[in-house]
């Protein structure tokens, strides 16, 4: 039995999709099952979240798997980043020993630091640290950039390009390797079902292009049809990753 945090997301969408149909049972830990669509009949429901400190005991009988795909990059009413995210990964890890899981799936980006502006970041590199020193198998991925048609960043993407001028965090030439959701949940499926992944070491998701932070925008920018000049800014927008 495998448990999955944030399976109704960019990347969990798809991954929940592929374990299914490899035959895997799945118990969904989500607040809202409805946003699972159809793969909610097929799924086993744990309702909670990662602002519940008592339900994870409870979503992980039987479990020998853990994928944990939910965080946050914004601070909410619930708690903020380092509770949603830091906090809650520790409390996750440590009902998983005490429910006898085996192994403990995360992803993170690359080359999270512990020194990071960005408390995003730090948290990530806090949780992958716990986890590999933790005694369960672990198997953490580095991502970049993980994109689908849909997803919130695109979204978000499309309203800032109705401005006059398109926001640059930083210098624009941050290098990325983007990839498609679809392509990191078969990539994350095909280590996991058969066993490729060495315990410990982390394993890139990383598309094969090398795009900066100003081409992805400029690319963006040309699907909704806008061409703006790029204004560049130090700090992340709305304040909250910094």
């Amino acid at each position: 039995m495998i448990l999955m945090t944030g399976a109704t997301g960019t990347l969990g969408k798809p991954l929940l999709s592929r374990l299914l149909g490899s035959g895997e049972q799945v118990r969904c830990l989500v607040r809202e099952p409805r946003r699972l669509g159809p793969n909610r009949v097929q799924v086993q429901i744990a309702l909670g979240n990662l602002a519940d400190r008592t339900g994870f005991d409870r979503a992980l009988r039987g479990v020998d798997t853990v994928i944990h795909l939910a965080a946050t990059t914004r601070d909410q009413q619930r708690g903020t980043i380092e509770e949603m995210n830091g906090l809650a990964t520790l409390r996750l890890l440590n009902a998983a020993k005490r429910a006898g899981v085996k192994r403990f799936v995360y992803v993170s980006s690359f080359n999270a630091s512990k020194s990071s502006p960005s408390r995003f970041i730090r948290m990530q590199a806090l949780s992958s640290e716990a986890i590999r020193k933790s005694e369960l198998e672990s198997v953490i991925f580095e991502a970049g950039v993980i994109y689908a048609p849909d997803d919130p960043w695109i979204k978000l993407m499309s309203e800032l390009a109705k401005l006059p001028l398109m926001p640059v965090i930083g210098s624009g030439k941050a290098a990325f390797q983007p990839i498609w959701a679809e392509d990191a949940a078969d990539a994350i499926t095909a280590t996991l079902l058969q066993g490729i992944a060495t315990p410990g070491a982390p394993i890139a998701l990383a598309g094969p292009e090398t795009l900066t932070q100003d081409q992805i925008l400029r690319i963006v920018m040309r699907h909704f049809g806008a061409q703006k000049p790029l204004l560049q800014n130090r700090y992340w927008w709305g304040g909250s990753a910094f």
